[in-house]
């Protein structure tokens, strides 16, 4: 909704004619000056009076837009892609309470609540709505073809059916991908682990974020040697007893990107350290949450990057069908000695050299 300042035009036309009586005696004749001369005056001082009224100013006070944001689950990742475009939109001069109305709303992890919440901010008309992680984003796409969506934290839009394609999106769905550097990540494991022969892959089976890297992982483990055991879950109910039941079959354990693992990482660590099992994960908050390593992106910069081509989109007219999905190119390496420690880890020293925290 686009509030515009209403500029008030007022017009005065006035229009006396004077009919003059070419046969009137001199006195008629007299009368019709003495009539004129009054409406003469009377019209000087009603065009005096318009003249003095004050004229509106034809300035716009600016626009203000109405934002809908929907995200799947509260984890550090995802919040972080949250206030990175609240911040983003901030320092590009769009902020709460003055130029901007926020409608921020979390699913709890559950699918259901997201097609409500879609519903929800397709029927308040907002002018464009965020996406936080594929589920959410997938919602709110098949709910509406006209308000434009920016997605996050999605992996690949394209595999994930939301976008024709990464390049040329085609519909009213952009945004930025989180794909991370899957190829690096894996090879951490003989780097940490050079004995490693095994790792394990545990995901959500319902991610299409998760199951697109799960595949980039297990091409990466052919090529290290390295046997893959996956472990599915559907719930977070199933992460303990899943990942309890890798121990003794796996040397490490890689976990992607995925947001019910993500939320679940003390449940994963509570297992894994005390088997002395690393975890090498797919974005930094997983490692701050106990896991062992990773090279990941930063999803507060992911955040801002999406603010600015919601800025594109809103103030600047741009067609969400002609922008590319954008992905953040700087990478950190993030380990966690506390938890290497805990398991009997020493990191090598070029690690520790790279590693950005």
């Amino acid at each position: 909704m686009k509030k515009m300042s209403k500029i008030l035009g007022a017009l005065v036309a006035m229009s006396v004619s004077i009919a003059a009586i070419g046969c009137g005696s001199s006195g008629e004749t007299a009368q019709a000056s003495e009539a004129n001369a009054e409406v003469k005056t009377e019209t000087s001082e009603v065009t005096a009076e318009v003249s003095e009224t004050p004229v509106e100013s034809t300035e716009a006070e600016g626009e203000s837009y109405k934002v809908g944001i929907i995200q799947l689950v509260e984890h550090s990742a995802l919040d972080a892609a949250y206030q990175g475009f609240v911040d983003g939109l901030k320092e590009l001069g769009y902020e709460e309470g003055k130029n901007l109305t926020v409608d921020y709303q979390n699913a709890q992890g559950d699918q259901s609540n997201c097609q409500t919440i879609a519903t929800k901010l397709v029927n308040d008309q907002n002018d464009l709505i965020l996406a936080i992680a594929t589920p959410a984003a997938q919602a709110v796409a098949n709910t509406t073809k006209d308000i434009p969506i920016l997605v996050t934290a999605v992996t690949d839009p394209a595999d994930s059916k939301l976008v024709a394609s990464n390049e040329v999106p085609g519909g009213n769905v952009t945004g930025t991908s989180d794909l991370t550097p899957v190829k690096e990540q894996m090879n951490l494991i003989p780097q940490i682990v050079p004995e490693a022969k095994a790792v394990g892959i545990v995901y959500c089976s319902s991610e299409a974020n998760s199951k697109f890297q799960v595949e980039l992982a297990k091409a990466e483990a052919k090529v290290l040697g390295l046997e893959v055991v996956e472990g599915t879950v559907s719930n977070s109910n199933e992460i303990q007893q899943v990942v309890q039941s890798l121990v003794g079959k796996v040397d490490a354990l890689y976990i992607p990107t995925d947001n019910m693992l993500a939320a679940g990482m003390s449940t994963v660590v509570g297992v894994t350290n005390p088997a002395k099992i690393p975890v090498i994960c797919g974005e930094e908050g997983m490692v701050d949450n106990g896991g062992t390593a990773t090279y990941g992106i930063n999803y507060y910069d992911l955040g801002k990057l999406t603010a600015a081509q919601a800025v594109g989109i809103l103030a600047e007219g741009k067609n969400p069908a002609e922008m590319p999905i954008e992905y953040c190119s700087d990478c950190d390496l993030v380990l966690n000695e506390a938890a290497a420690a805990e398991m009997g880890i020493t990191f090598p020293q070029d690690l520790l050299d790279k590693a950005s925290k």
